[in-house]
């Protein structure tokens, strides 16, 4: 899929579009009234993301094509459920292994971590719906298709969804600067690892509900990593102690 056919510009393409079922990540809106009330419904209606948007971002969304208000941007891949992910694990017969991007906004990082959260086996990733990248050209290029086999949960609650994980017997291992030295920490269980943003790192309520806290050893001047670099760090280290434990 190019780009240009990721993006659908005006009022009765979207439309469209919601009403046949084409996979939509987010739609840009700028204004009420009328046919735009239409499309905040129908995108409510299948729980896709809505930002308002200046006509400014609009053009630059659609290359300066007419856009009456209303750009979309298509998905590269159908988002899934946090159960769909848990029932991957159960039919691999594995521990899940499942990572939680906190508030990844950088498309780069993300695509780079999806990339890496496939090569190394993972379940699935889970980012939240507001205060995230999402599956964009940007993020699905950065991936090298690895957002194509990877299932990829969006939720509106990332709390919510970490007590779930945790209802279901997953151990919730946060990332983070005062966290144990992550050689010493069991990762052979039932994992889930939270990612946090590349400026602030995890939220205070995610951090809050994380079983375990882990982290890397800084020995130089630059006191954190990449977010995406750290999080390979952290699932190529699960990964090793799976496969010395079978």
């Amino acid at each position: 899929m190019s780009d240009e056919q990721n993006v659908i510009a005006g009022r009765n393409p979207v439309i469209e579009a919601l009403k046949s079922g084409e996979l939509i990540d987010t739609i840009y809106i700028n204004g009420t009234g009328g046919s735009l009330n239409l499309i905040r419904r129908l995108a409510k209606e299948k729980n896709i993301t809505i930002k308002d948007a200046q006509d400014k971002k609009l053009s630059q969304l659609c290359n300066n094509a007419s856009h009456q208000g209303v750009v979309a941007l298509g998905a590269y891949s159908e988002y899934v459920s946090v159960e769909d992910i848990l029932k991957i694990s159960k039919e691999k017969e594995t521990n899940p292994f499942i990572i939680i991007c906190d508030e990844i906004e950088d498309p780069h990082n993300l695509g780079a971590i999806i990339r890496t959260a496939e090569s190394a086996g993972a379940d699935g990733i889970i980012i939240p719906k507001r205060r995230s990248a999402t599956i964009t050209p940007v993020v699905y290029k950065t991936s090298a298709g690895a957002a194509s086999w990877l299932p990829i949960a969006k939720v509106s609650n990332l709390a919510s969804a970490i007590d779930f994980l945790k209802d279901n017997g997953v151990w919730i291992y946060g990332t983070d600067a005062s966290g144990e030295d992550y050689t010493k920490t069991d990762f052979t269980g039932a994992v889930a690892l939270v990612i946090g943003s590349e400026g602030f790192g995890m939220s205070h309520l995610v951090q809050k509900k994380c079983d375990f806290l882990v982290k890397l050893p800084m020995l130089g001047k630059i006191t954190s990593l990449n977010a995406s670099v750290a999080g390979g760090i952290f699932m190529y280290e699960t990964v090793r102690q799976r496969l010395n434990t079978k």
